[in-house]
């Protein structure tokens, strides 16, 4: 079945649009939402009656819905952040709505290379953002079962997105980035990533093996179960609210950091603590009781257990909006880093999802 879009431009039901998550296709929709085809691309020389949708058909579509969790997935190992990620696989869809899919021999390596491309260009600028970024930047914490997670069947897989490599990916260039991200997290040969960046099979195998040192050499983080990682929060929050710093700093190693990502919008301090004392006096004064504080978020959060990125995290819960993440990087020496994300614009998926999970009730309510 092939359809042609309607004349008008704007989105609704008949769109097929889903109006709980705008921009979606509901899978089986017949027609195609409005905001795309304002959006979609018109090759040059195209006339006035150029219509780029006339030869998309349904199983097109649900051909592009099926690929979507593995694209989300590889583009927020790329970029960090969910929403990019979103915006990332959004605009591919938008490029896949206006190719000649019947000519597309093998549509997922086609989507990936695509989505790729688009994800290295947004690294490059974003690089270029970050300079002039306020404070720390930090990824966006995705909660235990979130989708965007991916693939998490081999310790290379949960490893890649976890917290802490994420970070460290930071320091790859957008080529290594991309190489480690589709061999270890999606097991791509080196011949299929070669050709989705344009490279020789040599220089992939290459930028890989940089890749895996510059994280081998920066990495400092054990995985654990979800018992364990309840045990390692429940002993940091039993030490924080003590109002002692000696039970913290036994729980850290010695040369622990503490940083948190503010963006300019929430109070965060601009430079790292580094050493256990530093970071045990801080979060110490962090979980202190204190009318300033209350007043700073709006109230008293109710702090929760859980799991982000694969690590052990404490969630801030305040009126069902997500205040703030803590994500524990851990070793069998210790806690070596707390990382605090408490940007409003990084924890809007988080409270989404926190919105459609059972989660209990809070260990605490802080300050």
């Amino acid at each position: 079945m092939r359809f042609r879009a309607p004349a008008t431009g704007s989105a609704d039901a008949g769109d097929g649009v889903d109006s709980a998550a705008p921009g979606r296709l509901r899978s089986g929709s017949g027609a195609v939402p409005g905001p795309f085809r304002a959006r979609l691309p018109v090759p040059p020389g195209a006339g006035p009656g150029y219509d780029p949708v006339m030869a998309l058909t349904i199983e097109d579509v649900d051909r592009f819905e099926a690929s979507r969790p593995r694209l989300e997935a590889i583009a927020y190992r790329l970029l960090g952040s969910a929403s990019e990620a979103e915006d990332a696989v959004q605009e591919t869809f938008l490029r896949w709505q206006a190719a000649d899919v019947g000519q597309i021999r093998v549509p997922e390596a086609w989507l990936t290379k695509v989505l790729t491309n688009l994800c290295l260009n947004q690294l490059t600028s974003a690089r270029a953002r970050r300079e002039t970024y306020v404070g720390e930047w930090l990824p966006e914490p995705l909660l235990a079962g979130d989708p965007m997670l991916g693939p998490a069947d081999t310790v290379e897989q949960r490893e890649s997105v976890s917290y802490a490599v994420l970070v460290l990916l930071e320091r790859l260039s957008p080529n290594e980035r991309a190489v480690y991200v589709l061999r270890e997290a999606f097991g791509y040969p080196h011949r299929e990533i070669a050709a989705i960046l344009d490279l020789t099979e040599a220089a992939s195998q290459q930028l890989h093996h940089r890749a895996r040192k510059h994280v081998a050499d920066g990495k400092a983080r054990t995985e654990v179960d979800e018992a364990a990682a309840r045990r390692i929060v429940d002993e940091f929050l039993a030490a924080a609210t003590s109002g002692r710093t000696e039970p913290l700093v036994r729980l850290l190693t010695q040369d622990a950091v503490a940083v948190g990502d503010g963006g300019g919008k929430v109070p965060a301090r601009a430079k790292a603590f580094r050493g256990a004392l530093a970071v045990a006096t801080f979060m110490r004064g962090l979980f202190k009781p204190g009318k300033a504080k209350r007043a700073l978020i709006g109230g008293s959060p109710g702090v929760h257990a859980t799991t982000a990125n694969g690590d052990p995290a404490l969630v801030a819960v305040l009126d069902g909006r997500i205040v703030g993440v803590i994500c524990f990087a851990v070793t069998p020496e210790g806690i070596t880093a707390i990382r605090s994300q408490v940007n409003p614009d990084k924890l809007e998926r988080a409270t989404r999802h926190w919105a459609g999970t059972d989660h209990g009730e809070p260990l605490l309510h802080a300050f």
